[in-house]
């Protein structure tokens, strides 16, 4: 008996009995139509093969869950383009199920649980709609911008144990990734057998022209189309904005993206601290990474006057930098520039590019301010590349990311032991152990951030980022008065810092002073105009805190959106419904909890949550216990 593993998808025509008894010809011919013009070749396309049809659907096997989703993606959506001027009676339309699982190969066919749950997705689709399950989730998020819903645990035909179903919503972001596939892109990055061939030629030409000395110093590029200020989604503030979009790597060697990065996210950061500037954060410029966008569309959807964009070389002891700076309500361009330098020069590099900056935006600044604009610089590259590598793995946010960090900042501060920033990002590291339960001794894991931190603020007092930590860990020793006046430091070092503004509504919200919170809540998302998950959960939580319930409910479901295995905003969402009087959306949200959460309690969420006041974390305890989870 033959077994393997494979991504199964099962789609089936919604209604096709009805439809076969009102015009069984018509519908015969529609049917064989969307396979022969639609269905047939794009399974081709995504590596797929048909096992057989049913009459009214088909079952499919796919060696990748990417291209299996991408296929469905791309098919749903074409359906419904199809379907437009087609009167609603007559429209074929698919449910579609994709589970991973093992598969028995007899013959042609194919059989087995895995098989089995994918038919059982499909019937929980909508009509034109896609479910999958966990595993296809697990392995689809981060490597296709999609959305997906948690449906929970539902019991299925033949299957003993409930599958947690994800619901695949056909939004934006779909017609994206089916717009970029039709205009030539690939879902995935294909690993051909002659890829390694490919890489070292590619080393080679690129050691060859590294120079290029017939290209000139710096490029004149041609204006791009000007942004409309009237036509922005956010108003432009009164002050010189700007945002930094990821620069590309142009090195030979893919795996330099870390350090490009890391080069892009510190200009961010530099950028920040200049008063007078107002500078977008990473986490909303990234959201253009590996992206054709337009410097005006960049400026109406983030409501900035300034790009800056680039491009690194890294290779070897070697830098090149191609930089330059528009205008996006002219489309012209105010400063471009080309840098070659040695690799151990690249903290002054850094620096002069952000003096370039300020100079060609005529922002005036004090000698003390500009004294003030000065970093903590690593004393060697190599602990600095060793710090970059480690906030990469940081910013996965998980355990096994968290600990792979903790590593490497341990191996940038032991090169050099004067590395604030080094320092500050192990204490973080330490402290997201200690908060999301990774730590076998979570008091040492808190007691190690203290020490850390406060070695980083030793160091230098300057440093935006050791105070937001500092911050943090005093909320967790549930000292919020001094976890207030680290972020205080923290924004009056950095103007711009938005996740100093929204950990300050955070520390707000657990001492009880949630109506304070909501104006700094407010500048945090206008600085990061594309949220992440947790803006949306703290914001949630502050409107909790003032009785604003249904203000709440909106705002906990837009932090599910993003992120819909997230469990903190579930587990206020549970109590806000609660306290609305929706007991069974209370309930169900409970179930979706305990999903994700087998051993979620009471007793551990009293244990773990820093409140300030016992009176306010049993308003959120209520909420709990009326939706029946466990104590």
């Amino acid at each position: 008996m033959e077994r393997r593993l494979a991504a199964v998808l099962v789609a089936d025509v919604v209604g096709y009995s009805r439809l076969m008894n009102e015009d069984e010809e018509g519908t015969l011919r529609a049917v064989k139509d969307t396979f022969k013009s639609l269905i047939n070749p794009k399974v081709a396309q995504y590596r797929g093969r048909i096992i057989k049809l049913t009459g009214d659907g088909a079952l499919m096997e796919f060696a990748s869950a990417v291209d299996a989703v991408a296929f469905a993606v791309e098919v749903q959506c074409a359906m419904r383009e199809r379907n437009h001027d087609v009167p609603e009676e007559r429209r074929i339309e698919y449910r579609v199920g994709i589970n991973i699982g093992d598969i028995i190969i007899e013959g042609d066919d194919i059989f087995g649980d895995g098989v089995n749950i994918a038919a059982r997705l499909e019937g929980l689709a909508e009509p034109g709609g896609i479910c999958v399950a966990r595993n296809v989730f697990n392995q689809v998020k981060g490597k296709l911008d999609l959305t997906f819903k948690l449906l929970g645990k539902r019991k299925v035909k033949n299957i003993a144990e409930p599958v947690p179903v994800y619901q695949l919503l056909l939004n934006d972001k779909a017609e994206q990734l089916v717009t970029e596939v039709q205009a030539g892109a690939s879902v995935r990055a294909p690993w051909h057998s002659y890829a390694a061939a490919a890489f070292v030629l590619l080393f080679i030409a690129g050691s060859i022209i590294w120079w290029q000395p017939w290209a000139p110093k710096v490029v004149g590029p041609a204006p791009v189309d000007p942004a409309h200020v009237e036509q922005a989604s956010l108003p432009l503030p009164d002050k010189p904005s700007i945002v930094v979009l990821p620069f590309n790597n142009i090195s030979a060697d893919p795996t330099q993206e870390y350090f490009v990065d890391g080069m892009t996210e510190d200009l961010t950061t530099d950028l920040s601290r200049v008063p007078g500037l107002f500078v977008i954060a990473r986490n909303s410029a990234f959201t253009y990474k590996d992206k054709a966008v337009k410097v005006r569309d960049v400026s109406h959807e983030l409501g900035v006057r300034y790009v800056l964009e680039g491009s690194v070389r890294k290779m070897g002891g070697r830098l090149r930098i191609n930089t330059q700076l528009i205008d996006a309500t002219t489309g012209g361009h105010i400063w471009a520039e080309r840098y070659d330098r040695k690799l151990q020069d690249v903290f002054a590099l850094q620096d002069e590019v952000v003096g370039k900056i300020v100079s060609a935006l005529q922002v005036q600044l004090t000698a003390s301010e500009k004294r003030g604009l000065g970093r903590q610089h690593a004393n060697s590259v190599k602990a600095y590349e060793l710090y970059l590598l480690g906030r990469r793995e940081f910013v996965r946010r998980s355990k096994d990311g968290n600990s792979k960090a903790r590593t490497l900042f341990e191996k940038a501060i032991d090169l050099d032991p004067r590395f604030a920033r080094g320092y500050a990002y192990l204490s973080w590291a330490h402290t997201r152990d200690f908060i999301d339960g990774w730590s076998t001794k979570p008091a040492n894991s808190l007691d190690q951030a203290r020490n850390l931190v406060s070695k980083a603020i030793d160091l230098d007092d300057t440093l935006p980022l050791a105070q937001l930590v500092m911050g943090l860990v005093a909320l967790y020793t549930k000292e919020h008065e001094k976890a207030l006046v680290a972020l205080e430091k923290a924004v009056a070092l950095d103007h711009n810092y938005s996740d100093a503004y929204a950990l300050t509504t955070r520390i707000l919200n657990l001492a009880g002073r949630p109506e304070a919170g909501l104006e700094p809540m407010k500048m945090a998302m206008r600085l990061n105009p594309h949220q992440p998950q947790a803006y949306f959960f703290i914001l949630g939580t502050a409107y909790f805190g003032l009785g604003r319930y249904a203000d709440a409910v909106n705002a906990l479901k837009e932090a599910l959106a993003r992120n819909p295995t997230a469990q903190r905003p579930r587990m206020w969402l549970v109590a806000a419904f609660s306290k609305l009087g929706q007991i069974e959306d209370a309930k169900w949200e409970a179930e979706e909890l305990l999903t994700l959460d087998p051993d979620f309690s009471l007793k551990r969420i009293s244990q773990v949550l820093p409140f300030k006041s016992r009176e306010h974390l049993e308003v959120l305890l209520d909420g709990l216990r009326n939706a029946e989870l466990p104590e």
